[in-house]
């Protein structure tokens, strides 16, 4: 099989994946042997009230503190030694802008080849279920990137382009719409449009559909 040949079939799998990544429930992120972000599911995002994309790039240790040096310790001497295990680590971090002081642990598992001196990591989150519950708004408001899926979706854009313009898959759009949808306990993109006019997360009387915050924080001209 050529590299061509190769590829082209490696790249449905990839997307499947990427698909089964954006469901699934537990904050999931794929990252380099070095902890930098290569993918992070829509759950792991939600804990910081970013889009996906937005966590791309960003370090592990810079999204979260470890409780125990000793343990990150031994996760980077095993991937200087070639093993493959679970490694936990337990962690802290701020959920969100504004949030509160949130627990758990990180289970990283490097994945890969051994032969391969650098694996690829796979980082689950399990937040301690002592642990306050990540803010979200509430029921009369939405974070900053639902606000600009209601606002690309109300100019009329489809949940492709949506996910094109925020850097997300369909599944990622889906996902904060079906969270708004059983936020404001209504059904169908037209209704939460219309329930973000309503409530005053889109900005009234506009063109292109913009957030109000956006527009109530703009500096006047002159």
């Amino acid at each position: 099989m050529d590299e061509a040949t190769a590829e082209g079939a490696a790249s449905p799998w990839r997307n499947y994946f990427l698909i089964l990544l954006d469901r699934i429930p537990v904050p999931t992120a794929v990252c380099d042997a070095y902890g930098e972000v290569l993918i992070a599911n829509p759950a792991m995002a939600a804990e910081w009230g970013a889009a996906p994309g937005q966590l791309r790039g960003r370090n592990l240790l810079g999204l979260f503190r470890p409780r125990s040096q000793a343990q990150v310790d031994r996760l980077i001497d095993a991937l200087r030694l070639g093993r493959r295990s679970r490694y936990p680590v337990g962690v802290s971090w701020r959920a969100g802008a504004n949030g509160g002081e949130r627990q758990g642990e990180l289970t990283v598992d490097p994945v890969g080849d051994p032969s391969e001196d650098l694996p690829v990591l796979l980082a689950l989150l399990r937040v301690h279920e002592d642990t306050p519950p990540a803010p979200t708004p509430g029921r009369e408001a939405a974070s900053p990137v639902e606000t600009r899926i209601l606002a690309l979706a109300a100019a009329g854009a489809t949940t492709a382009s949506i996910g094109g313009h925020l850097g997300l898959t369909v599944d990622g759009v889906n996902y904060h719409l079906t969270r708004l949808s059983r936020r404001w306990r209504v059904q169908g993109r037209t209704a939460l449009v219309a329930k973000a006019y309503v409530l005053g997360v889109l900005a009234q009387g506009v063109w292109p559909p913009a957030a109000a915050e956006a527009l109530s924080t703009e500096s006047p001209e002159g």
